[in-house]
């Protein structure tokens, strides 16, 4: 038997094969099947292989219930009439695999591309009119209120076509080049005033501190000059109170030895000038050296002796 008289005595065969095999078919994970009768709707399928009435069910749509994203980029205007420009991601999905929510995806738009046209205007929209509220100094800062604005503005409509937004997030945010400058003008001048007024305030310390530290240094060096001046009033007496008894002691022991009082005196004054001369640093001392100065300066000595004795002697009575 040939193929041919094959073919014309089991056509029908052929046509039965092709009708079972037709019947089959599968879903992808991550897809849900919309079946329709006639065009109507009549289920949803899951992922797996799945079987149909041929002829009478046909496989409408295959959903997707994975998680999708696109880039915007769009212009807004603000309250004091500057141009921003806006760079986002959006990422969206179905909301849920629900039979009615399914059903509201697969016949709400006609194909994904209407769905797509209406998400990108729907959000533009809600943001320039948020963005058109503001004054653009203040839009550079508002990043989260304007998701959060526009999240809660877009999810109710969202929900009534079957998808959930999930993310909104805006990358860029930028101005005409002159607004830009300006800005930046207006920070750097704000940036200097800033510095300046730091400058300052650093500059009142430091003199304030360094005043301070003199003022502590002049009173520590008064305390210092107070007691060093103290001191050598002190050292001064106890040196004059010293000289003087060793002088009226050695007289009393003159005195006692029968000795002239002028030979010590001539003794003390050579080696007063003794001393000067070899203890001397650079110090003119003009000494009278004649008979008559030296007699003078030799009652001078014996008054004080006499004196000082005296002295002694009175404190002794008492």
């Amino acid at each position: 038997m040939d193929i041919g008289n094959f073919l014309a005595s089991y056509w029908w065969l052929l046509i039965l094969v092709f009708i079972l095999f037709s019947s089959f078919f599968t879903i992808n994970q991550g897809y849900i099947g919309v079946i329709t009768f006639f065009g109507k709707y009549q289920r949803i399928v899951r992922p797996g292989l799945r079987m149909k009435i041929p002829v009478l069910e046909v496989l409408y749509k295959k959903i997707s219930i994975q998680n999708r994203s696109v880039e915007l980029e769009f212009q807004a205007v603000t309250q004091d009439q500057a141009n921003v420009y806006f760079k986002s991601m959006l990422l969206y999905a179905v909301q849920n695999a629900d039979e009615e929510t399914i059903k509201r995806v697969a016949f709400k738009f006609i194909t994904d591309r209407d769905l797509m046209q209406a998400l990108i205007r729907t959000i533009e929209g809600n943001i320039r009119s948020f963005v058109a509220t503001k004054k653009q100094a203040e839009v550079l800062g508002l990043r989260r209120e304007i998701v959060q604005y526009v999240k809660v503005e877009i999810d109710h409509t969202l929900e009534e076509w079957g998808y959930h937004l999930q993310d909104l997030q805006i990358n860029d945010i930028t101005f005409d080049k002159m607004i830009l400058d300006s800005m930046s003008k207006v920070v750097a001048s704000n940036n200097l005033k800033a510095a300046a007024e730091n400058e300052g305030q650093a500059l009142l310390i430091t003199k304030t501190k360094a005043a301070e530290a003199d003022g502590n240094s002049i009173k520590i060096s008064a305390e210092a000059e107070k007691e060093a001046a103290r001191l050598r009033g002190q050292g001064v007496a106890l040196f004059r109170k010293e000289v003087a008894a060793g002088m009226t002691e050695a007289a009393e022991q003159m005195k006692q030895a029968n000795l002239d009082t002028n030979v010590i005196l001539f003794s003390m004054w050579t080696e007063a000038i003794k001393n000067f001369a070899e203890y001397g640093k650079g110090n003119v001392i003009f000494l009278d050296g004649s008979p008559d100065g030296m007699e003078v300066t030799m009652k001078q000595i014996q008054a004080l002796m006499v004196k000082q004795a005296g002295v002694k002697e009175a404190e002794k009575g008492r």
